[in-house]
This record gives C-alpha cells, structure tokens and sequence, in this order.
C-alpha cells in the first residue's frame, strides 16, 4: 500500500508531477522533484497541497 503526503511544505521537494495549490489559492505546477517555491502571495512559506483533478 502506497502512503502519499496531503500536503507539503515549501522547500520539500514534490513527490508527483502535477499541479499544487497553495494556502492562498494560487496553483502551480510542478514536475516530480521540484522544490515547493514560497507562496506567490505572501512570499513566505507555505502549504501546499495536490490539486486532484
């Protein structure tokens, strides 16, 4: 059985590739690997969760 975070922290690095959405709202999509980047908001870190589609 596979566990997958539900969410993440900026500065993690994203186990799947696909699209984000920040506390604030914003959506970004990233590849697998990519680092969480600071909120584009806030510019402070933030959570990041999966945007399932």
């Amino acid at each position: 059985m596979s566990t997958t975070n539900t969410s993440y922290r900026t500065g993690e690095n994203a186990e799947r590739a696909g699209d984000y959405i920040c506390e604030a709202g914003r959506r970004v999509t990233l590849k697998e690997g990519d680092r969480f980047p600071y909120c584009p908001v806030t510019g402070l870190d933030t959570n990041w969760y999966y945007a399932e589609s």
